[in-house]
């Protein structure tokens, strides 16, 4: 008989782990106690948020997690029960001295909760008490001294600091908390009532209001704390020109991120102070900025030589001439376009091919972009190549199986690729061949309302998209395949991919699905209202894609128990799972379900006539972990449940 292999070292083990992904390492933790053991390394713990509402099933949990000493903790559902008090005292005792980060937000914790809990959390460097109003609507938060030199004692620490969504935040509960924090970096204020043109103070230096958060508190703050500070987030606020301009301006203050996020009242002239006194910034939000135009664009170009994220979603003043200098960013890593209507991309890519060209994206937003055609994609995509790592696609009607190809092609690193409502794409796409020309549409001229394609494809060895006579997808059989020469890169070339979305690519069957969904890394799968899957995609994707854990399939209407069961037994990581308006899938198919994803944490079945509610309520005691069931309208009846 051979002798054992002797059992590794904990060092060792902690080591190997260190590189697997937190689904794989929770896997990984239960070979044996030695590497359970070593999977509760603090290390390890890091990047993992626990989220724990305030129950008395989290009573259990706590102690266990204060053993892995877990430095993010999220407590929900916090008010003034005996519960909730509870769990305080649980969470103050075994996980406070080991937390880093600690989040509150949108609960109704009180301040003698606050109280019985801060102070033992000595090590925090982030705290979120975003939307907590019961916490300031008395007013009376640390206004005791002894009060606050035991919250200070225990945030001299604290970098980040979030207190957006506070409606009863003014300047004396402001003043109080912030001076409890000499070293905070970050601060959000997004969604906060601020006074910016009323002086409550009339130029006095009394800062010390109970009913207002005026400006001039503010910019008094950021004096005193210029040299620390580093992030400031003033999202969905009337911050105006003036009032960012004086902001930007203060003496000793160096940004390195700001997020200024669907403030309606900025204008160009506020972005061109910013580049001009901040220049070091290296994320700049101007998400949902509705009145900024190309000229904020060009400014930034020209003055944010750090830059590395910038997002300009719903900016849809913007055109396509002012985005071209933005290639000229060495530094620019992600740039979001989302929604921008007037953007086809094409200046971009003539900067981005230009000589002094020195950026590297490896994160790109076209979602909504409207005007961005198939030649857009093959330029950027030959361009970009391995520097690429997410793309988003998301709603580009004109984007066709060229896109495809070109994607699979070039874009081999890609780990997250979103190609939802690209109803142009068929199966030839993700097959990377060409579709026959007969039973095909004969090619007609393009008019005006038509994508119009570079002729330069047919000299690259591309090929146009087939068009079906009554607009329904062509099913592809065997003998189609073997006729068709392949002449570009099907979708299983993105060996790295962990996310995918296809939601309503309408015109996908099952003989795509089978064959191209097999990626061992994919996390997360959106095919919703792909009617034309069946059981052979699920159950071919269950056997392929082994890592998935999010998966959505609403509206596959031809999906049954019988899929449905022989999927599960190989979704052993599944955490969220979208079946609503699936008609043919029973309690049956839920039964399974509760018994082989022990992982399950959100369930979806909203519309499924199918199902009842015996059948809903069964799952949710057989599954402690399913925290999240949303069964809306369920049976047929007009019945909104959320357990």
């Amino acid at each position: 008989m051979e002798a054992e292999a002797p059992d590794l070292p904990v060092e060792v083990i902690r080591y190997i782990l260190s590189f697997l992904s937190t689904s794989d390492r929770k896997e990984a933790s239960l070979v044996s106690r030695a590497w359970y053991a070593a999977s509760l390394d603090r290390s390890l713990q890091k990047n993992i948020l626990y989220n724990l509402q305030a129950t008395c099933a989290s009573l259990e949990s706590i102690s266990g997690l204060g053993r892995r000493q877990s430095p993010c903790l999220a407590l929900s559902n916090l008010d003034g029960s005996t519960v909730s008090k509870m769990v305080i005292q649980s969470v103050a005792l075994h996980l406070a001295p080991h937390l880093e980060k600690l989040s509150l937000r949108d609960s109704n914790i009180t301040e003698t909760s606050f109280m019985a809990l801060i102070p033992s959390c000595r090590n925090l460097r982030g705290l979120d008490i975003g939307g907590c109003n019961s916490l300031f609507m008395p007013g009376t938060l640390l206004s005791k001294e002894e009060s606050k030199a035991r919250v200070e004692e225990a945030l001299a620490d604290l970098r980040e600091l979030d207190l957006s969504n506070l409606r009863y935040l003014s300047d004396s509960t402001f003043n109080r908390l912030a001076g409890c924090t000499p070293g905070l970096q970050t601060l959000s204020l997004a969604g906060c009532h601020i006074t910016i043109e009323f002086d409550p103070y009339r130029g006095t230096q009394a800062r010390n209001s109970t009913a207002v958060l005026s400006l001039n508190n503010i910019l008094h703050f950021v004096s005193r704390q210029a040299a620390m500070l580093k992030g400031l987030d003033f999202s969905r606020t009337g911050i105006t020109n003036e009032a960012m301009r004086s902001l930007v301006q203060v003496a000793g203050l160096r940004l390195e991120g700001l997020v200024l996020q669907h403030c309606k009242d900025f204008t160009d002239d506020a972005v061109c102070a910013i580049c001009a006194w901040q220049p070091g910034l290296a994320t700049l939000d101007l998400t949902g900025c509705t009145e900024l135009t190309g000229k904020s664009v060009e400014a930034v170009a020209s003055s944010l030589r750090c830059l590395e994220r910038l997002s300009l979603g719903k900016v849809r003043r913007i055109t396509d001439r002012s985005l071209r200098g933005l290639a000229a960013i060495p530094t620019l890593r992600a740039l979001d376009l989302s929604e921008c209507y007037q953007i086809s991309g094409g200046e971009l890519v003539k900067g981005l091919a230009s000589p002094w060209a020195t950026v590297g994206l490896a994160s790109l937003n076209l979602s909504c972009c409207t005007m961005v055609n198939d030649s857009c994609v093959f330029s950027m995509a030959r361009i970009l190549g391995e520097s690429l790592r997410e793309l988003d696609l998301t709603s580009c009607i004109y984007i066709t199986d060229i896109s495809v190809h070109d994607i699979a092609n070039y874009l081999r690193s890609l780990t997250a690729l979103r190609l939802g409502w690209c109803k142009e794409i068929t199966d030839w796409g993700l097959l990377g061949m060409s579709a026959p020309s007969d039973n095909c549409r004969p090619s007609r001229k393009q008019g005006d309302n038509e994508p119009k394609f570079s002729r330069t494809f047919g000299n690259m060895g591309f090929f146009a998209p087939p068009k079906y006579l009554d607009d329904k997808p062509r099913i592809v059989t065997v003998s189609d395949m073997a006729a068709s020469k392949e002449k570009g890169t099907s979708l299983s070339a993105l060996t790295c991919l962990k996310e995918l979305s296809l939601t309503a690519c309408t015109k996908l069957t099952d003989t795509s699905i089978t064959k191209e969904i097999r990626f061992e890394e994919l996390k997360t799968l959106s095919l919703s209202m792909v009617r034309n899957i069946t059981d052979e995609s699920i159950a071919s994707i269950a056997m392929h894609c082994r890592s998935l854990e999010r998966l959505f399939l609403s509206h596959c209407s031809q999906l049954t128990d019988h899929g449905m069961i022989a999927a599960m037994r190989y979704m052993k990581r599944l955490t969220h799972l979208d079946i609503s308006c699936c008609d043919k899938i029973t309690d049956q198919a839920l039964e399974v379900l509760s018994q082989e994803c022990k992982w399950l944490k959100s369930l979806d079945v909203s519309m499924c006539s199918g199902l009842t509610i015996a059948g809903i309520k069964r799952i949710q005691l057989l599954h402690p972990t399913l925290t999240s069931i949303q069964a809306r309208y369920l049976g047929g009846a007009d019945l909104s449940l959320t357990l």
